[in-house]
């Protein structure tokens, strides 16, 4: 496929300016990163990213565990937070813009608002779905509610956490591109919102494919802590 796409860019088939080639994505991204511009604008947004994850991974897990160990709970949170699911998180920078200005919390706090979800959902559903003869199990050992949340519910619902995590890290990828045009002046996504006003499809195209290779490392560390904290579980499962 690069192949061809190459041959026909350097044919004249292609356009620079619809679609740069191979070879010159590749030599525009050593340009970046030899003068520092690559490596200044990942920073920034690794550092959005990660503070938004976090903050979504507190935030949910916290959530999630309100809805899922009480019926009130769940009352009071699912409802609010389905309806919220569904606003599109386009149509909420301007607020955001209104509530918390044009500086990093915005940014951030989107980052956060798209991967809390999936966290918050995953672990739901693992909560609701824990043994019910483990929970008898635990009464009639006498363990307190503090003591069976922490060695049966949390380590019946892990598996289904994992799995948020694992879509969580996606979507604050994909929602730091949305987040970097919030007023951005640095950052992979505003990088790409200026090479974009000069048809440099090369260094869009750079960023697509930082993006693509942030979203696979943190996919697979992601898979690394499900090996090691699954250890419990068997082969077939974890590989399922």
């Amino acid at each position: 496929m690069l192949g061809g796409w190459q041959a026909a860019s350097s044919a004249g088939l292609i356009p620079p300016r619809i679609l740069s080639s191979p070879l010159q994505i590749l030599q525009t991204g050593w340009a970046l990163a030899c003068d520092g511009t690559l490596s200044a604008n990942l920073e920034i947004s690794l550092l959005r990213a990660s503070a938004g994850l976090i903050l979504a991974v507190v935030v949910g897990v916290a959530l999630a565990l309100v809805a899922g160990l009480s019926r009130t709970g769940e009352d009071i949170v699912d409802a609010p937070l389905q309806v919220i699911r569904t606003l599109p998180a386009l149509a909420l920078v301007p607020l955001f813009i209104l509530w918390f200005g044009i500086g990093e919390l915005p940014k951030i706090l989107l980052v956060a608002l798209g991967a809390m979800f999936p966290v918050y959902l995953n672990l739901h559903k693992g909560i609701r779905a824990v043994d019910p003869k483990l929970m008898e199990m635990a009464s009639l050992l006498g363990l307190s509610r503090r003591a069976t949340i922490r060695h049966v519910v949390i380590p019946g619902a892990l598996p289904d956490f994992l799995v948020g995590l694992r879509f969580a890290v996606g979507i604050s990828w994909l929602m730091l591109v949305v987040a970097e045009q919030v007023n951005a002046e640095s950052g992979i996504g505003h990088m790409m919102m200026d090479a974009q006003d000069f048809l440099r499809t090369d260094i869009i195209l750079v960023g697509l494919v930082i993006y693509g290779v942030l979203g696979l490392l943190s996919d697979q560390v992601v898979r690394f802590l499900e090996a090691r904290l699954l250890v419990w579980r068997p082969l077939r499962e974890r590989k399922v």
